[in-house]
């Protein structure tokens, strides 16, 4: 069995007011654990949780999200509704006919509304992408980690999309940004049984993951061959 990639994990100051702004942009129930707050997901559209940290943010984000939209006036309601639930605008150099919109949640994490029409993300559900900065090798690294095929692998692009499809994960190729400290955003991964996560966690390694600790709750942190954080849980 191989550990299934459940959530996008966001260090927050305020963790539960960042859930609730999500989950009132997604229209998911909040559910509290130990650790902050989470929003589950499906077979299909990932989750999101939320943990607390006073770390201040280095550099800039190394992934956000991609929301879709069904037509232009979908992609002015989802900005709005973002807009009102406490998101801002922000500039990343975006041009105008580019047609995403770029904004920023509570916290500062960036996130796009996507134009309707976009043929990569058809039939992707509402969050539609994980795009990331990165290399080639961390995508081919994260479908073989995942088993998860390779829908995308061009130019020093990669995709990847779960086998029942859904959410993507993307990773935008060279040039990718110095890594400044530990990432704010890192995926969540459960691992297969109680029984089995030692034996999983080495495989992780011998893909070419590196070993960085064992946090307070059990996880067990690794590094992806960009240095990207990821955790695989603790069984429950």
């Amino acid at each position: 069995m191989t550990c299934q990639l459940t959530a996008v994990c966001f260090d927050a100051s305020g963790p539960l007011r960042l859930a609730q702004f999500w989950a009132g942009l997604l229209g998911r129930e909040v559910v509290h654990d130990a650790g902050g707050a989470f929003l589950p997901g499906t077979d299909t559209q990932l989750g999101l949780r939320f943990v607390a940290s006073r770390a201040e943010r280095v550099g800039e984000n190394r992934l956000h999200l991609h929301l879709t939209s069904a037509s232009l006036a979908d992609q002015q309601q989802t900005a709005a509704r973002a807009l009102a639930l406490g998101a801002g605008h922000i500039d990343l150099g975006q041009r105008p006919e580019e047609g995403h919109i770029v904004l920023a949640d509570p916290e500062g994490n960036e996130f796009c509304v996507i134009e309707p029409g976009n043929k990569f993300l058809a039939g992707c559900g509402f969050l539609g992408e994980i795009a990331c900065d990165g290399t080639r090798e961390v995508g081919l690294f994260w479908s073989a980690a995942l088993r998860w095929p390779l829908v995308w692998d061009q130019d020093q692009e990669t995709a990847v999309q779960s086998p029942r499809g859904g959410t993507k994960v993307a990773w935008g190729g060279p040039p990718v940004a110095p890594k400044q400290g530990r990432n704010r955003q890192r995926f969540d991964l459960a691992p297969p049984a109680h029984g089995a996560r030692r034996s999983e966690v080495d495989r992780l390694v011998s893909l070419g993951a590196t070993r960085l600790e064992v946090g307070e709750d059990g996880t067990v942190m690794l590094a992806d061959p960009d240095g990207n954080e990821f955790g695989v849980l603790t069984p429950r």
